[in-house]
């Protein structure tokens, strides 16, 4: 049968690479790019390095492009939804045309796919869809949650205190209500512009060299961090980004 490996291959540094995952890519016969546009051609270029880094001789690398999402939907999770779902076609097609009987296909995924990706829902799709067989595997990468507290030495969670994820969109729409600790994703609204009593460890970027850190308390860092999170998106074309915001206690 045809194997699928989805390998998490960290945030954006060749270095976070687990051994488990170059020993993951060493076994894949033919992985699966897909292309979002010449505004993220460096991301294309770090997965061919690491490939070639890694591959084992005779791989092949075979690229798709991304179907576009439509960000004027009025619904999102329905927009992302009817996406995930032409994303299946694609996925499908290439499984089923450039992969062989018994040969490892692999698609590397930034950061963690357990944590933060579309790829495993889409490859459920595909298999509900019938049409092609194959086997999947999963291996964990470090996530941008993990590299973002690293680079900023502070820890995700405090003694005693959840921590919740969620996303820009939703913290605009709900604050942060009684939580202390929050890891937000996918704020092209720099909701924490209003998040008062907050400290913020913001990072885009990281572990690339285009890294950008920035952390304090919101009050003081937020206008910096809108002004520099503008113009690195107006410099590449994208930005990738994320932050933790840690409720200041009243002593402190």
């Amino acid at each position: 049968m045809k194997r699928m490996l989805v390998v998490g291959i960290g945030a954006g540094d060749p270095d976070h690479l687990t051994l488990q995952a170059v020993k993951a890519i060493g076994l894949v016969d033919v992985f699966f790019v897909l292309d979002k546009g010449e505004a993220k051609d460096d991301l294309v270029r770090l997965r061919r390095g690491m490939v070639e880094a890694h591959g084992r001789p005779g791989h092949r690398v075979v690229e798709a492009r991304d179907p576009e999402r439509d960000r004027t939907a009025a619904g999102y999770a329905g927009a992302v939804e009817e996406w995930r779902s032409r994303r299946a076609v694609v996925y499908e097609r290439l499984i089923a045309e450039e992969l062989g009987e018994g040969e490892t296909g692999g698609f590397l995924v930034w950061g963690d796919p357990g944590v933060y990706d579309s790829t495993l829902a889409i490859l459920e799709e595909v298999l509900g869809r019938g049409a092609v067989a194959f086997e999947y595997e999963v291996v964990p990468g470090i996530s941008s949650v993990a590299a973002l507290t690293a680079r900023h030495r502070t820890s995700l969670t405090r003694v005693g205190r959840p921590v919740q994820v969620t996303t820009g969109r939703r913290l605009e729409a709900e604050g942060p209500g009684d939580v202390d600790d929050i890891v937000v994703m996918l704020d092209a609204r720099c909701a924490f512009a209003g998040m008062q009593g907050f400290d913020i460890y913001w990072g885009a970027y990281v572990g690339t060299p285009d890294e950008i850190l920035v952390a304090g308390p919101v009050e003081e860092v937020a206008e910096r961090i809108k002004e520099v999170r503008a113009a690195a998106r107006e410099r590449k074309g994208w930005i990738m980004d994320t932050y933790l915001l840690r409720r200041r206690d009243p002593l402190s």
